[in-house]
């Protein structure tokens, strides 16, 4: 998980950056809507790629480039709203261990 560590620390060093420059201070400074937008297509080529993966191509490679593009998405996403990865990371680990539909009934018994 270093390199979620590592990712975050760059990703906040080019928010200062010259939005000419960084693609990373051009979404920041484009806004939340933007970063919202990109995750958006992020998770569209996911989906599609991952179809793929079962037919016709089994290109596993393709589907996991996206989800690499799509976390890194998410990562902007957290820094752009003050988030730690640590914040996110400890909500999966408290809910480890935990079957998926019971922790699922929790949080929406809490809405």
């Amino acid at each position: 998980m270093q390199i979620i560590t590592e990712l975050s620390k760059t990703i906040k060093a080019r928010l200062k950056a010259d939005p000419k420059k960084s693609y990373v201070a051009l979404l920041h400074d484009k806004g939340l809507n933007k970063i919202l937008e990109k995750i958006s297509e992020e998770s569209t080529e996911v989906i599609l790629a991952a179809k793929d993966t079962v037919e016709p191509k089994n290109d596993k490679k393709h589907v996991t480039e996206e989800v690499a593009d799509l976390w890194f998405h998410c990562m902007v996403l957290l820094t752009h709203l003050d988030i730690e990865p640590a914040d996110v990371l400890k909500i999966l680990e408290n809910r480890f261990g935990e079957g998926g539909l019971v922790e699922k009934a929790k949080r929406t018994s809490q809405k």
